[in-house]
């Protein structure tokens, strides 16, 4: 409910928790995106004709025509780590 799951939605591990992807039509710059890029996944954020990959290598130009987006992150959620002195409850 928190993140707004839909029926659209998908819900995909990552190192360090989930992330929620939202399939979309329109992007807009800022965006977190999961992009499929020479056979694999991975997210990167939209700034100006470029997608910026966690890496921080840029794809532009030419090299866009062989990413497909595979939809817009709304929401990462992080594992409580539990290594760590402090009690849950």
């Amino acid at each position: 409910v928190l993140c707004n799951i839909g029926a659209d939605s998908r819900v995909l591990e990552t190192d360090i928790g989930f992330a929620v992807i939202e399939p979309c039509v329109k992007t807009c710059e800022g965006d977190v995106l999961l992009i499929l890029s020479d056979g694999r996944t991975q997210f990167a954020k939209l700034m100006g004709k470029a997608l910026i990959t966690d890496d921080g290598e840029a794809i532009e130009g030419p090299a866009l025509e062989e990413v497909e987006v595979m939809g817009r992150v709304t929401f990462f959620i992080n594992r409580a780590r539990d290594d760590d002195d402090c009690p849950v409850m």
